[in-house]
């Protein structure tokens, strides 16, 4: 059974409790490993470039709807294809 005195010590022992805390908090922080490899990053104004051509063909497509279906569906699936390529940049 647990003593109240040992209890209320615990309580008003702000310190011990403060440097518990910060140990449980350095030891969640030091558990992450650093990278030794340094990490490739896709460039962005590439990738903005390829969105907006791919956007564009898109709004191209749809715009074809009333007059033409088959040039229509060649610019959407044109697009989907740019698409992929875009998220490969």
């Amino acid at each position: 059974m647990v003593d109240l005195k040992e209890v209320e010590k615990d309580l008003y022992d702000v310190d011990a409790r403060k440097k518990r805390n910060d140990e449980y908090t350095l030891n969640r922080q030091s558990n992450y490993p650093t990278p030794n490899k340094s990490v490739n990053y896709p460039d962005a104004k590439r990738h903005q470039l390829v969105s907006f051509i791919k956007s564009g063909i898109r709004i191209l497509g749809y715009c074809f709807i009333p007059f033409n279906l088959v040039v229509s569906a060649i610019l959407l699936i044109l697009s989907e294809i740019v698409g992929i390529i875009e998220e490969l940049v």
